[in-house]
């Protein structure tokens, strides 16, 4: 809020640089695996290590033959901690995005307040610019005055050159 007129100021922090400073360990972490699991190099680094655990297990004296039960089982485990981690992520998000729109709005207000304050000035000076035409100080606008200096500086262009 300015001090002097109540109304709100327009914020001028970089609100993504404040947000990043005050994550948790936690939160800075569910953001990094979202992150990564919804990657092309997750897509294929999983699907390298499926490979490699089918080639090593053909063979009769493997850990886990088939039908990978094991496998299975850390597959069922992997899906329910991906899981958990993109719905951390998710309301992460979903707070993200409620602050930046909290942001958003103030920064909305404060320009409604300075634009009304300079449509205020603005009538304010077109009131006084009237005033002081109608008292004779000022001959015209300021785009007439503008155009008749043009012309009297082209005639004495004109008429010394």
């Amino acid at each position: 809020m300015n001090q002097r007129t109540g109304q709100p100021r327009r914020p001028v922090a970089n609100w993504h640089d404040a947000h990043t400073q005050s994550l948790t360990v936690g939160a800075r972490a569910a953001d990094m695996l979202r992150n990564r699991m919804g990657s092309w190099g997750f897509i294929f680094a999983f699907s390298a290590v499926m490979a490699v655990w089918a080639v090593l297990n053909v063979r009769s004296d493997a850990l886990d033959p088939f039908p990978y039960i094991f496998l299975n089982l850390m597959l069922s485990m992997l899906a329910g901690m991906q899981g958990a981690i993109l719905l951390i992520a998710a309301r992460r998000q979903d707070e993200i995005s409620a602050a930046l729109a909290r942001h958003d709005y103030e920064t909305n207000m404060a320009a409604k307040y300075e634009i009304e304050e300079l449509t205020r000035i603005n009538a304010d000076q077109l009131a006084i610019l009237r005033r002081l035409e109608k008292s004779g100080f000022v001959g015209g606008t300021g785009r007439e005055a503008a155009t008749d200096d043009v012309k009297r500086r082209d005639s004495q262009e004109h008429g010394s050159g």
